[in-house]
């Protein structure tokens, strides 16, 4: 074994983190043996300085794996997945490996933040203040959201997963965003207009990772 596979893995964040649940699924699907070290950037304490040498921007998650150090979600996946062994997570060529990296990018820039911050904790915010969530940011958020629902719809390819019949980090990124986004009834719907994508979401529910991972307000 290298010293590279040999090393145990920690991954800093926390547990209720989207971000931090892809890592973490990308590491259980690759079998790597890994501690998770709980870090709360939202909490009442300031971030702690020695995690800010880790990350400069104070957020989560970040990977250390001896001493190697790294952070942005989609460089520590791709990582995991190519310093490991395991089943591979990328798809085998050129085209399929861009359309999986156009999907998480997608992702990332239009769909975590309508879906997630608009829909789920805009719900989450104002139910702790006694009051309802403001309908004309919910409706901006859902138009959003099923901008980009529809467009990885489109873009996913035949077969049981987003890349075909092999799972992919792909895969791996999207299940977190939609399991906070199916916590509201407008997230539900909208998931619910995509045929692919919501038999796509009944299926993970049966892995063993997605259950290992599931958030704290997906079980309450």
């Amino acid at each position: 074994m290298s010293g590279t596979e040999a090393t145990k893995p920690q991954l800093l964040g926390a547990a209720y983190s989207v971000y931090v649940r892809a890592a973490r699924l990308v590491l259980l699907e690759k079998g790597v043996d890994h501690s998770l070290v709980e870090i709360d950037i939202f909490g009442a304490q300031a971030v702690d300085a020695a995690y800010l040498k880790l990350h400069p921007f104070a957020r989560i998650p970040t990977l250390r794996h001896g001493d190697f150090a790294l952070y942005e979600t989609a460089a520590i996946t791709r990582y995991v997945d190519e310093a490991f062994p395991g089943p591979a997570l990328q798809p085998p060529d050129t085209r399929s490996r861009a359309r999986m990296a156009q999907m998480i990018g997608i992702m990332d820039s239009y769909l975590y933040r309508p879906l997630v911050w608009g829909l789920y904790v805009a719900h989450d915010t104002a139910a702790k203040g006694g009051k309802p969530a403001d309908p004309a940011s919910l409706g901006e958020a859902m138009m959003k959201s099923r901008l980009a629902l529809k467009a990885l719809a489109d873009l996913a390819q035949d077969g049981t997963f987003l890349q075909g019949d092999r799972i992919s980090l792909a895969d791996l990124h999207l299940l977190p965003m939609l399991a906070y986004g199916r916590l509201t009834a407008e997230g539900r719907a909208l998931i619910g207009e995509q045929n692919k994508l919501l038999a796509w979401w009944e299926m993970m529910q049966a892995r063993p990772s997605v259950a290992a991972t599931r958030f704290a307000a997906e079980l309450s």
